[in-house]
């Protein structure tokens, strides 16, 4: 499970923009994951439950998860499809000549600061 470790960077990066925006309580910290970025998105939540609440400027913050589907894109037809559905064949086409747009994507989108 490295969801964990994940967690703690996403700590470390959330309390460094806190600080340097002088703000004392986060509400909530909303993730962009990508379909396919092997993550787990209820292992990081229970994860980051555990660890957030270790902290006073993160008690009690939720973490919102937005998944960021998985598109591949065909080179020989320019089709652009989902990925879980087709996998690295086309299914416009049936070529192989393919690869990831998006859906990999682990980042923060947005810090909500408590009022």
């Amino acid at each position: 499970m490295h969801e964990l470790g994940i967690v703690f960077y996403i700590i470390r990066d959330v309390k460094k923009v806190a600080e340097e925006n002088a703000v004392r309580r986060v509400a909530a910290v909303v993730m962009n994951i990508g379909e396919v970025s092997t993550i787990v998105p209820e292992y990081l939540t229970d994860c980051w439950r555990w660890a957030a609440d270790k902290e006073d400027i993160l008690r009690g913050c939720e973490l919102k998860i937005e998944t960021i589907p998985a598109l591949t894109h065909c080179d020989d037809c320019g089709n652009d499809y989902p990925t879980l559905a087709h996998g690295k064949t086309c299914p416009q086409c049936g070529s192989q000549n393919t690869w990831l747009l998006q859906g990999r994507e682990v980042e923060i989108k947005e810090i909500q600061v408590a009022t």
